[in-house]
């Protein structure tokens, strides 16, 4: 059935006259009426009948009719929902948070106030695809291949934080052979970062004792301040550290450190608030990646 076909069937059912409704559609009567004739042979019924000088609608016309006309509503309405649904996922930024969640917390905050208007969605899922920004973290980024897209890449050390006790008080560097008995603590939900520092123990031949694991970052060093135990902590991602209460050592049995991976997919019909915010995210990274090194100075 033709669309065309459907709608000059409606206008004729309305009007119940086949010259005003050809008038009202601004075509010849013969088109609508052969438009008519061919949908009836179509579907195999006749939708109208001559009364006198008129036409009625048959009761499988009346039938037709009422079920047709809300179908054909929708149709008619699909053109302004699919425009609106665009504009709305233009407006929106799906963010998929798998690493420095802290970092992208403080970097959207800011983003926020520069466009309020942006909608964005953050999730945490590490199956899919459906995102229009991913932040992750791998201990040595490589490239994919035939990538759609951007990704930019900022490496961060994974130090070593301990109390400021009299024990690490005058060290800068440490093995991690010297912790053997020490408790570690770890943040819940750092998969990845967890699995980085995991294999990097497995390569020196150490393991970790974790006796706490808390589920924020705070947490994590008031109990190294505490005395509780030491954890690994990466450079600036996680945020500042109270030097008077905490300690950041280097690890002298390799290099340990992740790259933090931010990728772009062009997934919309309109990029350019998702470029927007990817270009600030990315930039936001950077410039605190070089705050801190400066401060280490």
């Amino acid at each position: 059935m033709e669309l065309t076909h459907l709608k000059y069937f409606l206008e004729v059912a309305k009007t119940e006259h086949v010259t005003k409704s050809a008038r009202k559609l601004c075509i010849v009567q013969p088109a609508l009426t052969q438009a008519i004739h061919k949908l009836e042979a179509e579907l195999g019924v006749a939708l109208f009948k001559m009364q006198g000088r008129n036409i009625k609608l048959t009761e499988c016309g009346q039938f037709f009719y009422k079920r047709l006309q809300p179908l054909y509503d929708d149709i008619e309405a699909l053109p302004d929902r699919l425009r609106a649904m665009a504009n709305e996922m233009n407006q929106t930024v799906n963010l998929n948070v798998l690493a420095a969640s802290s970092l992208v917390t403080n970097a959207v905050i800011k983003y926020k106030q520069t466009d309020p208007g942006l909608r964005i969605n953050l999730i945490q899922n590490e199956s899919t695809t459906l995102y229009d920004v991913c932040v992750n973290t791998f201990e040595k980024y490589e490239p994919e291949q035939n990538s759609d897209g951007e990704t930019f890449v900022c490496s961060e050390k994974i130090f070593l934080a301990v109390p400021n006790t009299p024990q690490y008080k005058r060290r800068k560097s440490i093995s991690l052979q010297d912790l053997k008995d020490e408790n570690f603590i770890g943040l819940y939900g750092s998969k990845h970062l967890s699995t980085i520092c995991d294999e990097f123990c497995s390569r020196v031949g150490f393991k970790t004792n974790v006796s706490f694991v808390s589920d924020n970052t705070t947490a994590v060093k008031d109990a190294i301040a505490g005395g509780v135990g030491v954890g690994f902590w990466p450079e600036f991602s996680w945020g500042r550290m109270d030097h008077r209460k905490v300690r950041l050592l280097e690890i002298t049995d390799g290099v340990l450190k992740r790259d933090i991976v931010v990728r772009l997919l062009k997934n919309k019909q309109d990029n350019a608030r998702v470029e927007q915010f990817f270009a600030f995210l990315c930039g936001y990274i950077k410039k605190e990646s070089q705050k801190h090194r400066q401060s280490m100075k």
